[in-house]
Parts: structure tokens; sequence; C-alpha cells
């Protein structure tokens, strides 16, 4: 990944360190992922199969485990585990490529494993003394013995592929690990080859999820086609370390600083959305001299609390209760009222899924907290600071953050374009009508970087 390892915190360990697949000894193993996506190495992204086996199927498209043509509820750690080890199934997966597969570089004990597959045979209703799925070959690994057939499944529509776009190149990601000052480990991956661009990071990425994702998977490929992609997990998400003490919106700063410092690098492009644009905005302010261009979309230059209006506080401190109440719980009405603030025009399907990559990138503690302090977010005085040319854009009915916020932030940056996209969604999916527009848009904002 080329990480540079210029030392930024007090430690003798460099800020990146990228890791190989170890074991210590003590039950633990570490795991960075080389040329790695999706759940296994040689697997299909995004891909709508359903496995059906036994009494059972598995639906890739909607990740979800029937038994007897019921939904199962399973831990999305466990439908990672069962989806490797059927799209394996001709050969034994090592211990090691599990916790690569379904952990994807965070430090887990055997035990933890052993506790996934025994919740996976649980829910396959493989957990009696004669287990015929999935079975343990002494001293190799597991394997799924099962007989199990492909069947057609349901997708989120074909993702666009730019010109000359190759899959296997361009989807292909690297991991590794940033240390922040305050010690807090950030997952950061890399894409494709050229001019450095770097996804600035939101409450809702995770980087060994995200090329699935409706949000991103059209525009991701197109990133990192001609271009290095860096995208990172924020603190508390993802792959980053979890349950930290200081979730403020100057740490989250400081963590872009962190990233971009380890890439051997003169400048960045920077594409910001929604939380991830005042984080842009607020360190292109303050470092200019190393920020070619930038792309904002779903900005605000003001959190609602900053805004002296009765209106915005109410429905700060109501965003605020959903979240709480409702964070991950796909039956709960909380979640179903916040899912539609955030995307009216998405189906229930895209809403389940939703949900899910809730459950999978935060607690319900640290989105509360960090939905918190979006509302006092304040980068207005930092604008007319900001010199590289950025381009904005906003969906017209956003009930997120209106798009009055999209307007001011333009209209107070020395160098902005400003384009308004025909949708309610709070970020575009890839399948709406203004998904391969945008994607188009911000890739020839881009171009291919400095002359």
């Amino acid at each position: 990944m080329g990480l540079h390892k210029r030392a930024l915190h007090d430690g003798s360990d460099p800020p990146c360190k990228p890791t190989q697949a170890s074991n210590d000894g003590g039950g633990q193993t570490n795991f960075t992922e080389a040329g790695m996506s999706g759940t296994a190495r040689g697997q299909s992204i995004g891909s709508g199969a359903i496995f059906a086996f036994a009494d059972c199927e598995l639906d890739r498209g909607r990740r979800q485990l029937r038994f007897r043509s019921r939904a199962v509820h399973i831990e999305p750690q466990v439908f990672d585990l069962l989806e490797t080890l059927l799209v394996n199934r001709d050969r034994v997966i090592s211990k090691e490529e599990l916790f690569a597969s379904v952990w994807h570089g965070r430090v887990v004990s055997d035990s933890t494993l052993y506790s996934r597959l025994s919740a996976a045979r649980r829910a396959i209703g493989d957990n009696g003394e004669d287990r015929k799925l999935i079975v343990t070959v002494p001293r190799r690994g597991f394997r799924f013995a099962g007989e199990a057939r492909e069947l057609p499944g349901a997708s989120f529509g074909a993702v666009e592929r730019p010109s000359g776009y190759s899959p296997s190149r361009s989807l292909d990601q690297s991991v590794g690990f940033c240390t922040t000052p305050d010690g807090v480990r950030l997952a950061v991956a890399a894409m494709g080859e050229g001019h450095a661009v770097v996804k600035v990071a939101s409450w809702l990425s995770h980087i060994s999820h995200d090329l699935n994702n409706p949000m991103w998977s059209g525009l991701y490929p197109r990133l990192a086609h001609g271009r290095r992609l860096i995208r990172y997990d924020g603190r508390g998400t993802g792959l980053s370390d979890r349950g930290v003490a200081d979730i403020s919106f100057e740490r989250l700063v400081a963590d872009l600083e962190t990233v971009i410092d380890s890439l051997d690098v003169e400048k960045v492009s920077l594409v910001g959305m929604s939380l991830g644009a005042a984080v842009a905005i607020a360190y292109a302010a303050r470092t200019p001299a190393r920020v070619h261009k930038i792309v904002l979309h779903g900005a605000f230059a003001m959190g609602r609390r900053r805004r002296n209006s009765a209106s915005d506080l109410e429905r700060a401190d109501l965003l605020l209760a959903l979240v709480s109440q409702g964070w991950g719980k796909p039956d709960a009405a909380f979640m179903k009222a916040f899912s539609c603030i955030y995307f009216p025009q998405a189906g229930d399907e895209w809403l389940r899924w939703f949900a899910e990559v809730q459950q999978r990138n935060a607690s319900p503690e640290t989105a509360t907290r960090m939905r918190a302090m979006c509302d006092d977010i304040d980068v207005v005085e930092l604008l007319a600071s900001v010199r590289a040319p950025v381009l904005v854009t906003h969906s017209k009915n956003d009930h997120v953050i209106p798009i009055e916020q999209g307007r001011l932030v333009a209209s107070l940056l020395p160098n902005a374009r400003f384009l308004p996209l025909d949708s309610s969604n709070h970020m575009i999916l890839h399948d709406e009508p203004e998904g391969p527009r945008l994607a188009a848009l911000i890739d020839e904002f881009l171009g291919l970087g400095p002359a």
C-alpha cells in the first residue's frame, strides 16, 4: 500500500504498520488483507446468488438466512462465516482464512471463532452429535460438507463500469492500520494506482464491506480507475478501534491528517459526504497546500444546534432519539422512521440492509455520540480559507441536511461549483437515476490528478 512510516506519536512504532497473517501463539490471529475483496479471495462482489442446502437458503443479495422458508436472525459475522464456507465448499478453509474473511484485520481469539461456528451450526440445524454440514478437519481447518446449489437471486442493480474498467484490478484492495497521536488505530484501505483520492470517513463506513454497499458500489470502482483511492474507517467504527474515549470533531480532523500524512504523497484530493464534508472543509482550510481538489455531497456549514432555529433544535432531538432507540434494529419503529428520513426513496429490502450496515459499523452508543457531535459542528469561518477547487452537490429534497446548507457552503467557498441533484435521499444510491450522473460528475471533476 506504500504507507509512509513517519512517526506521528510518541511511541517507537510507525503510525501506519501493515501486518501479515500471523499467530502469536496465544490464540489470537492478526491479519491484514492483501488483494482481497468481499468475504473471500475469488468471490464476486455484490453477488445476489442464493445458496440452497439441506433445509436452508443463504441469500447473499438480502444477506438473509432462511431455515425451512422462515428467516433466521444471525449476527453479521455468522453470516460471513457461512458465506465463506459455502463459496469455498470445494476445499478446507484454515482458521487464518476465516479470520481474514470474517474479521478483516481485527485481532480476535480462537474462542471467538469457535463461538461463531457454533452459532452457525445451530442456525442451520447442524448442532447435533453427527455434524454433516460444517465439519472440522483436524489440524487443517473447516469445510462445508453438505450438498449446496446456487440459485439466481436479487441484487441491487448492475454497477455502471467506466470505460476500460478492470474488476480484478480496481476492486482489489490492501488494508493497513494507522495509529493516531492519541493511540487510536484506524483501518485504511487502498485501491488502484495514480493520484491519491481520500474518501473522508463517515459514521456509516466499513472498508471491508463498502464495496457491496449500494451507496458506494457504483462510485468506488470509478474513483479507483486511474487513481489511488484511499478509504478509512473513522474512530469507533468499522475495523478501526471501537470504544474510544474521544469522538470529537477536532479528533476527526486530526484523524484525516494522520491518514494523509501516512501516504507518501505531496497532494491529495478529498471526497467528503455529510459529516465527512465538514471534516474535509476543516482539513483543507488548515492545510491548503496539501489539497488538490475537493468533492462535497450533502455538506453542511452548521450543525442543527448552531442554526438558531427552534425547528432545527427539535429536529436534532428527534434524530438523536431515533438513533439511540432504533440503531441497528430492523423491526423497530424508530429504525423505520430514521431510515425513511435518510432514504425516503429506498424500498423495504434496502432499509433492511441499512439496519444491518448499522449493526456492523458502529455500536448504538457510538452512533448516538456521533449524531450529537454533528449537531454542534460549525465550519462557517473556515470556508473562506479553502483554496482548492470544490464541487458541491446536494439532493434537492434532502430531509437530513437541507439543501440551503449546501448552497451556503458553496457560496462561502472561494472556488466552488454547486449542482443540485434530483433526489430525496441523503446519500445517492448507485441504482437511482442520479447515481450514475453523480459518479460521472465526480469522475470528470477530479480528473487524474495534478499535471
